[in-house]
């Protein structure tokens, strides 16, 4: 139950200013990961944050490319068995090298759980989302965007019916942008981890087994993609985060 806010200027291709991204993780603690960093040889200088188990990344980018993408787990009704689905790391992977997604046709579809993929340029945004009968892709407007386990800006998630306008309400002009949006995830935390509208969540009332556990903050402009981490102290608690 990852979190995403992604701010798109106006004619970013035409005015240079870049696309923001700040993204939450939530995952089990226990699945282990590596931080930023290089960690697939094959793809030469791209970082990201790979999970150990399946080798493949919740977030990665190629700052020299200027191209950074990141996946959510989503909600679905996939039916086929657990052990024919694979993991849905190598969707990110994939999205950096330029491979689209199963688009469905010729009965094709992805052999995974569902999933919304977040995908940034220097020319703007756009999700692709598998819900385990279709996938659809949309080019996100200019503005301000959340996306969690359902829709972009799906007003019947509470934590983007509680926050979303609160992120436009910061300057993304800010030299320092991300201390803005950690600003307002400062103040989603009053709430507590376990409330429908938190972002820094708890989610095992919910019955997963899952807690947020870092917060990532990329910028996408003509001179590349700028990416930074930071680990909560503790699974599921918010502390003001230092992003490297």
């Amino acid at each position: 139950m990852c979190t995403v806010i992604v701010h798109v200027p106006e004619s970013p291709a035409a005015t240079g200013e870049p696309v923001r991204l700040l993204a939450v993780r939530d995952e089990d603690p226990a699945r282990t990961w590596d931080p930023l960093g290089e960690w697939w040889p094959e793809h030469t200088g791209v970082i990201g944050v790979r999970d150990r188990r399946a080798g493949g990344a919740w977030l990665a980018a190629d700052p020299t490319a200027g191209r950074v993408a990141v996946i959510l787990n989503r909600a679905d009704v996939v039916t086929e068995p657990e052990e024919t689905l694979g993991s849905r790391g190598h969707v990110v992977r994939d999205a950096l090298a330029g491979a689209a997604p199963v688009a469905g046709s010729a009965g094709e579809r992805p052999r995974t759980h569902g999933y919304n993929l977040v995908e940034v340029t220097a020319a703007g945004a756009r999700v692709t989302m598998w819900d385990g009968v279709t996938v659809r892709t949309v080019d996100l407007a200019p503005g301000i965007h959340m996306i969690a386990h359902d829709d972009v800006d799906d007003p019947a998630t509470a934590r983007i019916s509680a926050w979303h306008d609160a992120f436009g309400d910061t300057d993304p002009h800010d030299a320092h942008w991300w201390e803005g949006w950690l600003d307002v995830l400062e103040r989603t935390s009053a709430v507590g981890s376990v409330d429908d509208r938190a972002i820094v969540r708890d989610n095992r009332p919910f019955g997963y087994p899952t807690l947020s556990l870092l917060v990532c903050a990329a910028s996408v402009g003509s001179d590349g993609a700028d990416v930074r981490y930071g680990e909560f102290d503790e699974p599921g608690r918010w502390n003001r985060l230092t992003l490297r």
